[in-house]
């Protein structure tokens, strides 16, 4: 078996080698750190009119957008915000194909390439498997507390707590299923032999305790990169955004704030995107090494 610290090793010297794995992960992580940017700024807005006695409905953005600008412009950036929805929702899930089949690739010193071809056919399972866990993005299942307690009433609460233990219980099976993306580009496997397949990996090593403490550094690094684009990112352009509205007329204040917010986005998904290239080639590594191990529940294979 292939020593954790091996691995460790090889999957940074991946990520620093690989640019084609690096172009993928970083479209990914600047789609994903702008969701969760909108998401942010919009559960910003509710709080603070909600402490200024006047919580904003459900299309109060799209309302205040309508008065402000001539109908027809309106109407284009509508349905460029609904594309860029669309694709900020539906890319990750293509990106991770690509990602995790030339990392194997890499691994196993093939040519790297193939991406696009590797992110279309393993699209639809992994796209499955990431909505089964749905609720185990904190993003997610805060935009669903919240719009419990605006519009549930007395449910409201009840309706956060059923959340919050979605929530818990998906990140559980999110660690026993850590495999089943790897399952599902690098042997086929349907998803639900996948997600059987990752948990009779990780239930058979799970006594591999150093190798498990290096992957659970590793997520909580992660957890961490991600906070730090949800939270810090927005703060700094809606205080930007604030400031200059102070002193500059409105127009000038959003052009500057918007341009350095999109800025700052960049930068933060470049260096997250380095941080889940590496998570995911863990991963992709231990899964072929492991797999490459006899199944501890047989005994003798049928000749």
């Amino acid at each position: 078996m292939t020593k954790p610290r091996d691995i460790i090793a090889q999957a940074w010297a991946m990520t620093k080698r690989e640019h084609t794995i690096r172009k993928w992960g970083f479209v990914a992580a600047l789609l994903g750190t702008l969701l969760n940017t909108k998401l942010f700024i919009y559960q910003a807005w509710l709080v603070y009119s909600y402490f200024q006695g006047d919580p904003i409905g459900f299309l109060t953005m799209e309302k205040v957008l309508f008065e402000s600008f001539p109908f027809w412009f309106f109407v284009v950036l509508m349905i460029f915000f609904g594309v860029l929805l669309i694709i900020e929702w539906l890319f990750p899930h293509l990106a991770k194909g690509a990602i995790i089949g030339l990392a194997a690739k890499s691994h196993k010193k093939e040519e790297v390439k193939g991406g696009l071809v590797l992110a279309i056919y393993n699209f639809f399972p992994l796209f499955a498997l990431h909505e089964l866990l749905m609720l185990s993005s904190a993003t997610m299942t805060i935009t669903l507390c919240s719009l419990a307690l605006r519009y549930g009433g007395g449910a409201g609460p009840i309706m956060v707590v059923i959340l919050a233990t979605a929530w818990l219980v998906s990140n559980i099976l999110e660690f026993f299923w850590i495999f089943a993306e790897e399952a599902v580009v690098i042997r086929k496997h349907g998803m639900r032999d996948a997600i059987r397949t990752s948990f009779k990996l990780v239930i058979s090593y799970l006594g591999h305790v150093v190798f498990l403490i290096l992957l659970m550094f590793i997520i909580i690094l992660r957890i961490f990169a991600n906070l730090l684009m949800v939270i810090l990112v927005p703060a700094i352009v809606l205080g930007i955004g604030f400031l200059l509205g102070s002193f500059l007329p409105p127009v000038i204040s959003y052009t500057v704030s918007t341009i350095i917010g999109l800025l700052l986005i960049v930068v933060a998904s470049y260096l997250c995107s380095y941080l889940e290239i590496f998570r995911q080639t863990v991963w992709t590594i231990t899964y072929i090494e492991l797999s490459k191990l006899k199944e501890l529940d047989v005994i003798e294979a049928n000749k």
